[in-house]
């Protein structure tokens, strides 16, 4: 019998994979996001691209840049900005952690998952996150090949 989805609310909206292959994310963050209602109408169609965008704390708040919501059809007059910046709700104190994380050399805000949470509210999941060399991917790459050798053999005998 197939499983069922305990919430019907929660869906995932829009996903950066190549997040976790560019990157070393040591922590993430879930954070609210502040949007208008054309681009609300546009995530539950699912015409959203996270993947070039990154955030960043600009005069003592967080946005996140470069962030692709399609326009809503039916919202002609009153539509909104394709790549405008959006600001990203989160306390202060996590505010003050993200900057300090950030100033250090070669860190970055990557956002990894765009979606409704269980009360059907748009929530970006951001990741702090350092860049990987070409060797350290090609190590993961490595490793997870033997992985999946390894169990074709133990399923294989």
């Amino acid at each position: 019998m197939a499983k069922k989805n305990e919430n019907p609310n929660y869906k995932v909206i829009a996903e950066n994979r190549r997040a976790r292959y560019d990157y070393a994310i040591e922590d993430d963050l879930e954070c609210g996001i502040q949007l208008m209602g054309s681009e609300v109408k546009s995530l539950r169609t699912g015409q959203v691209n996270i993947a070039d965008s990154y955030a960043a704390v600009e005069e003592g708040e967080l946005w996140l840049v470069n962030g692709y919501i399609s326009p809503y059809e039916q919202a002609k007059t009153w539509g909104h900005e394709e790549r405008r910046k959006r600001k990203l709700l989160v306390s202060k104190r996590e505010l003050s952690r993200l900057w300090q994380a950030t100033s250090r050399q070669g860190m970055t805000l990557v956002p990894i998952v765009m979606y409704f949470n269980h009360k059907g509210i748009a929530k970006l999941k951001i990741g702090v996150a350092k860049g990987k060399k070409v060797h350290d991917k090609r190590a993961n790459e490595a490793k997870r090949d033997w992985n999946r050798q390894k169990q074709r053999l133990l399923r294989n005998g």
